[in-house]
């Protein structure tokens, strides 16, 4: 990955995997940034996509200065990313979603400017889930994910701060160097291969620099179902993150092992009177609890769907996040199981 004289400033990557709903307008505003079309690389990234989405990508070949649909034989996203680093020589580089709304026609150009003012390696990018043209449902799980209850409330995803920050919660623009010094994606990961990354990005003691200007919205999961497998699939990666790195998460292992007491305390309830009775108390109060925050989100957000929607999210994310985090630990510790390493 030794830099090479490059006439592209930016090289914008995206994996891509059944994203036709979202893929014309992502490249449509990426076409329309106020930023010189030959100066850019565009590389997508496709992992086996069963829709539209590679008809879709090849619609706008014409339109960039350099532009390459490349396949992800492994699918996920770590894979994609990896392909598109290796087959890019721009000097920096940006990964974007495919599902990602850009409200800046300057985002392209202040990626460039804020690598040159900050002097950063990386640079992180607000991201919260609230794009313009989503229903009631959808802002509902925005809401519910945005808040205390069903994320990380300090995390600079939904801030406006300008600064120097630790990345792991955000980074996604990276000087091509970065890739020389830490290595790629671990191609281990599902989800959270972006945090494993980030994480090495700070272990190497490289700056990072986040700035509303670069501010994208992501969509939120469109159904309950969405939802879980989403959740389920984070909690896998979560745990994939702690073990790699021996980090010990309170948050993580709190909400695991709620799961767990709440399955063994219904099954003992099914045999025995009083461990129904316990099991039938906590879960009263953890569907108050949930109600009242849904409630408390109704009144500060000035959104119905929070309320109404509010106590089915909650529970699809605690228990979609712990469900996943026990089975990663099953995993682990069945016979002949071993961590991979990147």
């Amino acid at each position: 990955m030794a830099a090479k004289a490059s006439r592209f400033d930016l090289a914008v990557i995206i994996p891509v995997r059944d994203a036709e709903k979202f893929l014309g307008q992502t490249l449509d505003q990426i076409y329309l940034q106020d930023f010189p079309m030959d100066r850019l690389e565009l590389v997508i990234v496709d992992g086996g996509s069963t829709d539209g989405s590679r008809q879709v990508a090849e619609s706008y070949k014409e339109r960039f200065g350099s532009f390459k649909l490349l396949d992800n034989p492994r699918r996920l996203a770590p894979a994609g990313i990896n392909i598109g680093v290796k087959n890019s020589v721009a000097p920096n580089i940006a990964i974007l979603n495919a599902h990602t709304f850009i409200p800046s026609k300057n985002f392209l150009k202040d990626i460039l400017d804020l690598f040159d003012s900050s002097g950063a390696d990386c640079l992180c990018r607000p991201r919260p889930l609230t794009p313009p043209d989503i229903n009631e449902f959808e802002l509902a799980v925005a809401m519910c994910r945005g808040s205390a209850l069903g994320h990380n409330p300090g995390s600079e995803a939904y801030s406006d701060f300008e600064g120097f920050v630790d990345p792991v919660a955000s980074g996604a623009f990276y000087r091509r160097s970065v890739f020389e010094q830490v290595g790629l994606f671990d191609e281990a990961f599902d989800t959270c291969s972006d945090i494993d990354f980030n994480y090495r990005v700070k272990a190497a003691g490289l700056r990072s620099f986040i700035s509303p200007r670069l501010k994208v919205f992501l969509y939120p999961r469109s159904t309950i179902q969405a939802l879980w497998r989403h959740m389920r699939r984070m909690g896998v990666g979560s745990f994939k993150f702690t073990q790699k790195h021996g980090i010990f998460s309170p948050v993580q292992w709190l909400v695991g092992s709620a799961v767990l007491g709440f399955g063994l305390l219904l099954v003992l309830g099914l045999l025995s009177r009083p461990f129904y009775e316990v099991f039938k108390t906590l879960l009263a109060i953890y569907l108050l609890a949930i109600l009242a925050f849904s409630l408390y989100l109704f009144l500060k957000e000035k959104r119905l769907a929070c309320l109404l929607y509010g106590p089915v999210i909650f529970p699809t994310i605690h228990f979609g996040l712990g469900l996943g985090f026990l089975k990663a630990i099953l995993e682990k510790v069945k016979p002949g199981s071993g961590q991979s390493q990147p």
